[in-house]
């Protein structure tokens, strides 16, 4: 997909079996709403004293967003409904996407080499009107709506939209991959959404400022309401966005800086103020798609073999251990929990970069980058939570990774994080001991036996490369698997060379009872030394019929 088209992924555009994505809503808050807001919350102006000169006004940063989101959190939530102009209210997909921003008209294009920033026009499922502001010299002014800003392309415009129409979100180019070609490197497009790329990356999966009862009924999407953009110096790498975020359940002040480069880099600050206690709320989400893989070949999908934009969850948890969870496409929705305290970091990683796998021209499935979350300061007690729902096709995004508090802010405090997002390919820092490079599954047999096949028995086999494990491949007896399950029991497990990969393969056998899940682990060792991260995996094993 070209980087400078937007697509539908990221965003809850369908009902599941098991809940319901809701439709976006438009949101008519006006700036005078804001002001009868903050002072209901008992925000004044200071004012000079008679006779005196105002001193010079004071540059909005991010504590002006905090005031805010503080001031918003005091007021009734409010999220209504206006209907968009004809013909922006019945658009579909297409004719939405045929609406692009005048590239002549992009902001920042005066300052050499450097960002210029566009705007998404309102219509299909981006119906809620945000606010888009720029700051020059510490002020802020917003980009005023123009029909001249956009070429609706097949969209027939009888009259002029009002101007008052506002925006869908926003996006910034910049020379991501040659000096001359500006590549879209970040957008803002629809509730908390946004996504960012590095170099020889293509947008695959997402990232969101905040989720709300993720993987229950109650499940709710803030949104932003506004965004100010610094102005960026010329020909600097480096942009500086702010964000006022709203819910039903808590509003937050945000301070984006991203660094673009072969692995560009987001530094999220975020300030979140609950309107109610007991929320379940995920910080630092991120969604992305698995449809089917090597792992999980419950649907299939013509030539494609696979077809992913993320392949597996990897978690660098407070114990300093790595553990990679292969992504599936379950037959019902399936939620998995990591307890922690002090996370380190955690992802959604593509792993598999080879372009036979995917065998697809267009999507280039081998380059979408993978995300990779790192807590500034502690985070304390909690879980990674990933949740995983049925798929029948790549549009939907079924993952969804985030942490999890263990206690959740408490109403009316403010709750400070920061965390830094890497968007890269390979990143070999990420789990330096042999990683996890395949995983199968197959029916669980002895070699050369005739034994009868047992449903609740099952084989599996992780390739593991990288790290010290090529030193191992002449002689991989010297090599332990150790293989554990929380349920049943491991039958056997050996270790070979896999040349192909200058690595080593574990094959391991588990008996499950019928209708249980068991998790199973699995890492290698060589005299008394770990070798490799741990890999995780949940199985269940058939109910007996």
């Amino acid at each position: 997909m070209p980087l400078d088209r937007p697509d539908l992924r990221g965003l809850p555009t369908r009902a599941r079996k098991t809940r319901a994505f809701p439709v976006e809503k438009m949101i008519d808050f006006t700036r005078r709403r804001m002001i009868g807001a903050m002072a209901a919350a008992g925000a004044q102006m200071s004012l000079p004293a008679r006779g005196q000169s105002p001193g010079p006004a004071p540059k909005f940063g991010f504590d002006e967003v905090l005031q805010r989101a503080q001031a918003l959190a005091r007021a009734p939530f409010e999220d209504a409904t206006p209907k968009l102009p004809d013909p922006f209210d019945s658009l579909d997909y297409d004719s939405w996407r045929d609406i692009r921003f005048k590239r002549d008209h992009a902001l920042f294009s005066n300052l050499n080499g450097g960002f210029r920033l566009e705007t998404f026009h309102l219509g299909f499922l981006y119906r809620r009107a945000v606010t888009v502001n720029t700051i020059r010299d510490g002020i802020a002014a917003p980009i005023p709506y123009s029909p001249a800003l956009f070429d609706y392309g097949r969209v027939k415009v009888e009259k002029t939209p009002a101007v008052n129409t506002g925006f869908a979100g926003f996006r910034l180019h910049f020379p991501v991959n040659d000096p001359h070609v500006h590549d879209e490197a970040i957008s803002f497009l629809g509730a908390s959404y946004f996504r960012f790329l590095g170099r020889d990356q293509q947008y695959g999966l997402s990232a969101r400022a905040l989720c709300v009862e993720a993987g229950t009924s109650k499940e709710t999407f803030p949104f932003f309401r506004e965004f100010w953009v610094e102005t960026p110096a010329a020909g600097s790498n480096r942009a500086t966005i702010y964000a006022l975020l709203d819910s039903e359940a808590a509003t937050g002040a945000y301070r984006f800086d991203l660094t673009v480069g072969q692995e560009s880099a987001l530094d999220v600050q975020g300030t979140l103020f609950p309107r109610r206690a007991g929320v379940k709320l995920g910080l630092a989400p991120l969604t992305s798609m698995y449809l089917t893989g090597e792992n999980d070949r419950r649907v299939r999908d013509g030539f494609r073999d696979e077809l992913h934009d993320s392949d597996g969850l990897l978690i660098h948890n407070g114990s300093e251990e790595w553990l990679w969870r292969p992504l599936g496409n379950p037959p019902r929705e399936r939620m998995s929990s990591f307890l922690d305290r002090n996370l380190r970091g955690f992802g959604l990683l593509q792993r598999d970069r080879t372009f036979e796998s995917y065998q697809d021209l267009d999507l280039a499935y081998q380059n979408r980058p993978s995300y990779f979350v790192e807590p500034k300061g502690e985070w304390g007690d909690g879980r990674v939570e990933l949740i995983e729902l049925p798929t029948a096709d790549e549009t939907n995004d079924n993952i969804v990774a985030s942490w999890t508090p263990a206690a959740p802010p408490e109403a009316g405090k403010p709750f400070a994080y920061a965390y830094r997002i890497t968007a890269g390919l390979d990143m070999p820092r990420l789990a330096p001991n042999g990683r996890v490079a395949h995983t199968f599954e197959a029916p669980a047999r002895a070699l050369g036996s005739s034994e009868p096949n047992d449903p609740g028995h099952r084989r599996f086999l992780v390739d593991f490369s990288g790290g010290d494990l090529a030193y191992y491949v002449a002689d991989p007896s010297q090599v332990e698997a150790v293989a554990t399950t929380s349920t049943g029991r491991v039958l056997r497990a050996s270790v070979s060379a896999n040349e192909h990969i200058q690595g080593l393969r574990a094959i391991f056998d588990v008996a499950v009872k019928p209708g249980e899940t068991a998790d199973l682990r699995l890492f290698l060792r060589a005299t008394g030394r770990t070798l490799t991260e741990t890999w995780t995996y949940p199985w269940s094993a058939p109910s007996a019929t």
